[in-house]
């Protein structure tokens, strides 16, 4: 009984609406990994000689370009559906892609990364308000840890493939990242249209919602101010919850720019060594978020999020000082488990003070302060590299994430009406 049950959840979860945003996801995250974590740091740092100051604002750029239309894009998918809302956003990253290829000015690879962020904005609002749901309250652990899969395995396989084809020229990479951009622009054509989007909606017992898909010139201004007043009413968070929200991919942004020119010339990692790091790494943590999933459906998110931002915050300082071939792989395995923990668990604890009338909106309200961080990050992250030391930005995330860990501690040791109050 109980395995027919579950047999009958996953086959739901992994309907054709729900996989076709995991093949965009883990397509496109495969072509962001590849670009940001292996093309683009080594091009612009040895190539065009620029400081890891320089490289870190160029990220920024992408990210800011990312979190300015994540709100917006939220609001929007629900009201003219996600076929439109990920199509506009697809085209214009194939032509940040196209920039890149064929193009070695400096200026015009800036620009390439602003639209790079600005092309993929719709992305997480879609897929994680679709998928979500798809998934109903039950098992939004389980299909946050499928949504996570995908996007760990496109972003860590994108660049450990990529090196396979930039060993002598960048241009085999440059054509299997335009042949992914093409893929994903055809499986964007089968999403829903608005008004299927709608019926999606009327699953959730969502009121008015025809009323609110109509829009025009004339009421779209007053329309978003009933939107954002009905958010206010029926969304009740601590400050704290949104300091978290920031810190959380803050420390992942201090990195994001400098891990890779950090295993490449601070610890000496030839690209083989360094493919395989990530694959171990990225391999642990994808393994590990579905049965991390479940486990979080049935007993909650708290010590998930307690044990995995202690683990990779002590992790991450050690790593910092380590030269040791073993004891790399050893740390990157912890921090590997220690995101397996982290993933799954914040995204289900977010989720759940989410009210269902405006889930598209709140996603991209909050995924905007979340991309905050990722905004942030890097340009502090090449600053303290240039200042203090190759060092210094893993110090950094090591004490971003212990604040976290005492923010979430001191979250959930409040009974929650208090939290969320």
């Amino acid at each position: 009984m109980e395995r027919a049950k579950m047999k009958g959840k996953l086959r739901h979860l992994f309907s054709p609406f729900v996989i076709e945003l995991l093949i965009i996801l883990f397509l496109v995250e495969f072509v962001k990994g590849a670009l940001l974590v292996t093309i683009l740091p080594i091009y612009m740092g040895t190539v065009l000689g620029l400081s890891t100051f320089a490289i870190g604002w160029a990220f920024s750029l992408q990210y800011i370009g990312d979190n300015i239309f994540r709100s917006p894009i939220g609001w929007i998918t629900e009201r003219v559906g996600y076929r439109i809302s990920m199509l506009a956003g697809l085209i214009i990253t194939f032509i940040s892609v196209g920039l890149i290829a064929f193009t070695s000015n400096l200026f015009l690879i800036v620009i390439a990364c602003l639209l790079l962020g600005i092309g993929t904005s719709p992305l997480w609002p879609c897929v994680i308000t679709g998928t979500t749901q798809v998934a109903g309250e039950k098992a939004q652990g389980t299909v946050l840890s499928i949504v996570y899969f995908a996007w760990l395995s496109g972003t860590g396989a994108g660049p450990v493939v990529i090196n396979f084809f930039v060993a002598k020229s960048y241009a085999p990479a440059f054509r299997v990242l335009l042949v992914c951009m093409a893929v994903v622009t055809i499986v964007a054509l089968f999403l829903p249209g608005r008004q299927q989007t709608e019926e999606l909606h009327a699953q959730e017992d969502m009121q008015n919602l025809k009323s609110k898909a109509r829009l025009s010139v004339q009421n779209l201004s007053g329309k978003i101010r009933e939107t954002l007043q009905d958010v206010r009413r029926n969304l009740h968070v601590s400050w704290q919850f949104f300091v978290a929200l920031f810190l959380q991919t803050f420390s992942i942004g201090l990195l994001t720019p400098v891990i890779t020119l950090y295993a490449r010339t601070v610890i000496g990692l030839t690209p083989a060594q360094y493919s395989l790091l990530l694959m171990i790494g990225g391999g642990i943590t994808v393994l590990a978020l579905i049965p991390m999933g479940r486990w979080v459906d049935k007993i909650g998110t708290k010590w998930f999020l307690h044990i995995g931002f202690g683990l990779t915050a002590v992790t991450l300082f050690f790593f910092a000082t380590a030269r040791a071939m073993f004891l790399v792989y050893i740390l990157v395995c912890l921090i590997g488990i220690g995101y397996a923990l982290i993933v799954p668990a914040w995204n289900a604890y977010i989720a759940s003070v989410i009210p269902k009338s405006e889930r598209g909106a709140v996603w991209g309200f909050f995924l905007t302060i979340e991309g905050s961080g990722m905004v942030v990050g890097p340009i502090i992250s090449g600053r303290l590299w240039d200042i203090l030391g190759p060092h210094a930005p893993f110090y950094g995330s090591s004490l971003v994430l212990a604040v976290l860990f005492g923010i979430h501690w001191y979250m959930t040791s409040r009974p929650r009406a208090k939290v969320t109050a």
